[in-house]
Formats: structure tokens, C-alpha cells, sequence
């Protein structure tokens, strides 16, 4: 078992981060999800929390890495190139803080990922950093919230069963012609070995990943603070089009991401 964990904070407040959150499909970074549907939302009447279910279609096909380690007819033609991804999060308003988890929905034989988040309102170490996300006017989500940002850790757990399944297949269909290549080269493996090797894949995927969520969290929150919902609705419009509009407004957004992340592949 493998983790990855990260730590970062938004320059914007509680509220705009957790309404960004959930308006952050689709987006410049995001072009593989498909579709976002809630299939469950509620206050709970005692804690007063807002619990939320989500799904989400995105494109996704086993990595090419991975493949090497799959028997014939696992990840190839079978593979529809989609994926289902489960989400769920709460939220306290009063104390100011979210809880989120996704997890994917296929594949979990090969490779369970798990990843969680724990968004938090605390105060800007950095007061020239914040008032500069302030100076336009816009949607006003931040006011009587100078001063205030959100620090977010991300933790993501990786499980991987592939070596053990795929060697106590080996056994099953020594009779397989097929197969022999791959039982000769499942045997020259442990078990943890081959578990070990799927895992660091998913490592490494998963920090680009985390690097593209951010900066995904903060082309919609530019669009907040500039327009508010409307400019968000029109962003999405745009990005579901493909159309020129997400190449303009956001490329400073994006150039400022990319250099506050520079230090990000040595974490």
C-alpha cells in the first residue's frame, strides 16, 4: 500500500473555495470528465451539515505501464475508456470546514485508489498575497472576508491486489498456451513486487493529477471573484464547446498557478 499527501493553501475564502468545489466540472484542466451527477445531498438536522453523493464519468484508460502487467483482453479492446468515480463530502459551515472522498468504481482489482481532502478556514500568512486576489470587482463572495484563506490536505491511499490475483490465475490456466509468456514472467516476481510496481504508477499519476485539480480550483475561482455564477456558467459553457474563450481570461490564472507550483515536482 502506497500514499501520497500534499498540502497547499487557496488565497480565497471558506465559502468560495467549497462553492468552487462543487462548480468545478468542467474546467480548462478537466477535459476528461464527462459528466458530474448528485445522487444525494441533505442537511443533517442535528449537526446542521450538507452531505453530498456524487458521480462522475470520466475518460480513463489503464496506462500503458499497467497493461504490460495485464493478461491478454484486460485494459485492450474491453476497456470502454471511461470510468466511474464515487464522491462524497461533508461539510460544516458554522466550523468551517469540508471532508471529501473519491474513490474509483472500476478497476479496484488492479489498482483501488482512494483520495481525501480536508479543507479547513484559516487566516493568510501572506497579506499581500491575498489583497491582490481582492483588487477586482466581482461577485463580492470575499467581502468581510479579507484576510481569510483556505489551507486543503490532500491524502491519497493506493491498494493494488493485481499480483496476487494474477499469479493465482497463472496457476488455474497452466494449460493455456497463451499465457505461458506471462506465468514465466509473473514467477520471476513477488507478489508484493508486482503490487509495489502498480502502486508507484498511481503515484505518479496522481500527482499530476492533484497539480491539475489545483489549478482547475483556480480558473473557477477567478471566474467567481471577476463574474460570479454567470461568469462560471459561461466558462463551462465554453469549456464543454471547446470554443477560444478558455485560452484568454484565464491565461493569467494559469501563469500564475504554474509559478506559485514550481516546487511542486520536488514535494
Amino acid at each position: 500500500m502506497k500514499f501520497f499527501e500534499n498540502t497547499f493553501n487557496y488565497d480565497y475564502s471558506f465559502p468560495a473555495v467549497t462553492l468552487a468545489y462543487f462548480l468545478r466540472y468542467p474546467n480548462p484542466y478537466s477535459r476528461h470528465v464527462l459528466t458530474s451527477d448528485v445522487i444525494d445531498r441533505y442537511v443533517d438536522p442535528v449537526t446542521q451539515r450538507l452531505h453530498t453523493t456524487r458521480l462522475h464519468l470520466k475518460k480513463s484508460k489503464v496506462p500503458s505501464a499497467m497493461l504490460k502487467l495485464l493478461p491478454k483482453g484486460i485494459g485492450g479492446a474491453d476497456n470502454s475508456g471511461q470510468s466511474i468515480i464515487l464522491e462524497t463530502s461533508v461539510i460544516d459551515v458554522h466550523e468551517g470546514w469540508m471532508q471529501t472522498e473519491s474513490r474509483n468504481m472500476e478497476w479496484t482489482g488492479v489498482l483501488s485508489v482512494v483520495e481525501k481532502q480536508v479543507y479547513h478556514r484559516s487566516r493568510s500568512g501572506d497579506a499581500d498575497s491575498f489583497a491582490s486576489s481582492q483588487s477586482a470587482p466581482g461577485l463580492g463572495i470575499d467581502d468581510g472576508l479579507k484576510g481569510e484563506c483556505t489551507s486543503v490536505k490532500t491524502t491519497v491511499t493506493f491498494k493494488s491486489r493485481l499480483g496476487q490475483n494474477m499469479l493465482g490465475r497463472s496457476k488455474k490456466d497452466a494449460t493455456v498456451e497463451d499465457d505461458a509468456p506471462k506465468k514465466g514472467f509473473f514467477a520471476s516476481w513477488s507478489t508484493a513486487g508486482i503490487q509495489r510496481t502498480i502502486e508507484l504508477i498511481g503515484v505518479k499519476r496522481t500527482r499530476d493529477a492533484v497539480f491539475r485539480s489545483k489549478q482547475g480550483m483556480n480558473v473557477v475561482l477567478e471566474r467567481l471573484r471577476t463574474g460570479g455564477i454567470v461568469a462560471v456558467v459561461e466558462g463551462m459553457r465554453q469549456d464543454r464547446e471547446g470554443g477560444p474563450g478558455h485560452e484568454g481570461p484565464w491565461k493569467r490564472v494559469w501563469l500564475h498557478g504554474a509559478q506559485k507550483e514550481g516546487h511542486y515536482d520536488d514535494e
